[in-house]
């Protein structure tokens, strides 16, 4: 299963995009609502999650998305259970998407350090020690990164080719090109 973590203030886009390509590739993805069941996104769009946070369990966990937006990715940062599950990700070499400021989170984190990473343009030092790309979305060891919601597809694509799932089909079924 799949955790796309939702908080107040999270950019759409990157959410409902992962969500939407995800699905599309089979996958089984679940949306978590960190701030409560019902999340507002950055321009006041209102999503019912599937769960909330107390509900997550590691059993069965293939990856977490952490979308960017503000104060989407501060409230994130905030949730200590959100902090517990990317440890955990990050010792079990187990996925993990964020894109816009998201990369922040595991940047300030040090699990960053010495991979390849992109993030919103102008946060670049709080990927700390990071090899900063420029690329739409990067993907180094179990993390995925992308720099924000005009990449939102790039990073799905992305996502999707972690799980060891064509990435080309599904890019090719929504038309998309370079």
């Amino acid at each position: 299963m799949i955790y796309i973590f939702l908080a107040e203030g999270f950019e759409e886009t990157e959410a409902v995009t992962p969500i939407d390509m995800l699905r599309r590739a089979g996958l089984d993805v679940v949306t978590v609502g960190v701030t409560g069941k019902t999340v507002t996104g950055s321009h006041g769009i209102p999503f019912v999650c599937d769960i909330t946070i107390d509900k997550t369990v590691t059993d069965g966990l293939e990856m977490i998305v952490l979308p960017g937006g503000m104060p989407g990715t501060k409230n994130l940062e905030a949730d200590k259970r959100v902090i517990e599950l990317l440890g955990y990700c990050n010792d079990n070499d187990i996925p993990v998407g964020a894109i816009c400021a998201a990369p922040t989170i595991p940047g300030k984190l040090g699990m960053l350090k010495g991979r390849k990473a992109v993030c919103y343009p102008g946060m670049e030092n709080l990927l700390l020690d990071a090899q900063v790309c420029t690329v739409p979305a990067v993907r180094d060891g179990n993390f995925i990164t992308s720099r924000g919601a005009g990449t939102a597809l790039d990073f799905s694509l992305e996502l999707i080719r972690a799980m060891s799932r064509d990435a080309d089909k599904i890019a090719e079924s929504v038309v998309w090109t370079r």
